[in-house]
């Protein structure tokens, strides 16, 4: 997920009170057979699938390209829906487990993925995937992404990537860096500084704005906790957790020699408790922005790219110079530049799983999983890929080339929920030096070492009913910790009380069984 495009939901709260005969003519009104058929037995109704953010400048008039093409190249139409960042993961989640009428969801394991496969909500793909019916789909998808996308030997969504690996990192304003003499920077420290630095010459500009779906990058995760100093000098560390919203454990990168992965929860792992008392100072000193546990991630790309923020949290996708087209009509002397958190820079080969962040679901209960897969290879050709992904050509925007693209309106899609392919990903004009490099090197695997827990990806089930209660004690108390919101101490104690009362020994000890399990199959 890019910032520049963010607790599960409890089922009683929303349907209780129904009784049996209401909530069975709920679930049957919004299941599958909604969809329309077309002699030969080929789907003609809309494709529903849900997509983050709001609608994009000018969707409409897309919309209507793409579905008189669809109309005439699959005899079925699109009907999108937008769902805000900010409630996405309670909503899309809440649809699944009602039973209401879509095709096909952004998901992830940061969202509710491992949950949804747990309760079979979403289908299985391998068969589908590989039967031949989608050559267009399978041949801008490199194989390798499909085998480290493969959970126990069943392929649930189809990866959204545009490189090999992704990596957190930091969007700096460049001109601001030169104003205080930091002309490039390589470390933590210097980044600190960077910071202090411009809130001293300018006390009205927020030094690093982050969005509410960035607290869990903040101060520990896999992949580059962005306020977390120990992550930069060390990029050997492994992470996960049962479920998106639930906690993290860190993982022993001795596993692999010992057998044991001995997980312990994030507060245990080297650096993280240095992480929360830096995120509370930079909090109390006005270094990050206090609302972040209200700030939407399109509500803090657009103070960034309003100039009122002088870093903000970027992805190695490519789409974080975008925001010097907006930034510049407010700052005329705005530069941009990347900051990678590794020491040694893009030769630290640092650990990556090859998963992907984003992956496209199909529901189980969706009209017809077989157009939900056509839609998808539809969407693998370039012209189709194109139009969806960037608009209307000479309107929205025009080639740079064969993979360039001047963006000519503010029309953006969140193409990482639906349609990326390496192939066929244009890059912009407007991308910075430091960016492209970033880019270029984030497509390579050989710039990684592969996480020796690499594809563990547990199945919650045996903890099913204590994960939910950590992830509700992680929303109450983690996020606040991760934001600097709230005392480290205090809040600390806290979200280990709360922790123990969740079942976090039992949680505990089933991922430590799960993954020592893992790396004998690794041994075998």
């Amino acid at each position: 997920m890019s910032e520049f495009l963010s607790a599960p939901v409890s089922r009683r709260s929303v349907l209780g009170g129904a009784g049996g005969i209401s909530l069975a003519a709920l679930l049957a009104a919004c299941s599958s057979g909604s969809g329309t058929t077309a002699a030969g037995g080929k789907f003609a109704g809309n494709m529903t699938f849900l997509l983050p953010g709001t609608a994009p400048v000018g969707w409409q008039t897309v919309l209507a390209a793409v579905n008189k093409q669809l109309k005439s190249d699959l005899g079925f139409q699109v009907n999108p829906q937008f769902i805000s960042w900010a409630d996405y993961s309670t909503q899309s989640l809440l649809r699944f487990t009602s039973g209401a009428n879509f095709d096909t969801a952004l998901q992830a394991r940061w969202l509710a993925m491992n949950q949804l496969v747990s309760d079979k909500a979403v289908i299985g793909l391998k068969s589908l995937y590989s039967s031949g019916r989608f050559g267009d789909l399978t041949k801008t998808i490199d194989q390798q992404v499909i085998d480290a996308n493969t959970w126990r030997g069943e392929l649930y969504g189809i990866p959204q990537v545009n490189g090999a690996a992704r990596i957190h990192h930091h969007i700096i304003r460049q001109d601001l860096a030169e104003q205080v003499g930091a002309d490039e920077i390589t470390s933590f420290d210097q980044l600190e500084k960077f910071w202090y630095d411009v809130k001293q010459k300018n006390p009205g500009m927020i030094p690093f704005g982050l969005s509410s779906n960035n607290t869990r990058n903040s101060v520990f995760g896999p992949i580059t906790p962005v306020l977390n100093p120990y992550a930069w000098e060390n990029r050997q560390l492994s992470a996960v957790n049962f479920t998106g919203e639930s906690l993290w454990f860190s993982l022993s990168p001795a596993g692999p020699a010992t057998g044991s992965s001995d997980p312990v929860p994030f507060w245990e792992a080297e650096g993280a408790l240095d992480g929360l008392n830096r995120a509370r100072r930079y909090y109390l000193d006005g270094i990050i922005n206090r609302d972040m546990l209200n700030a939407d991630s399109k509500a803090v790309s657009g103070l960034f790219a309003a100039g009122k923020y002088a870093t903000a949290f970027a992805i190695t996708d490519g789409g974080s110079s975008n925001a010097i087209i907006a930034l510049s009509k407010a700052v005329p002397q705005a530069k941009l530049a990347n900051v990678m958190p590794l020491k040694g820079g893009l030769g630290s080969k640092p650990y990556q799983t090859f998963q992907s962040d984003n992956f496209v679901v199909l529901n189980a209960r969706g009209q017809s999983h077989e157009a939900a897969m056509q839609l998808q290879n539809w969407l693998s050709v370039k012209k189709n890929h194109d139009l969806i992904s960037y608009g209307i050509e000479g309107t929205d925007w025009k080639p740079d080339g064969d993979d360039g693209i001047e963006r000519v309106s503010t029309y953006d899609f969140p193409g990482f929920a639906l349609c990326w392919r390496v192939p066929l990903e244009r890059k912009p004009v407007t991308m910075t030096e430091s960016e492209e490099k970033i880019f270029e090197w984030s497509k390579d695997p050989k710039n990684f070492e592969l996480d020796p827990y690499a594809s563990f990806v547990p199945d919650v089930t045996p903890v099913k009913n204590e994960n939910t209660q950590l992830a509700a004690a992680v929303t109450r108390y983690c996020k606040p910790l991760f934001a600097g919101a709230v005392d480290v101490n205090q809040g600390l104690d806290d979200l280990k009380k709360a922790c123990d009362r969740a079942g976090l020994a039992k949680v505990q000890a089933e991922l430590a069984k799960q993954a020592d399990a893992y790396l004998k199959t690794k041994k075998s």
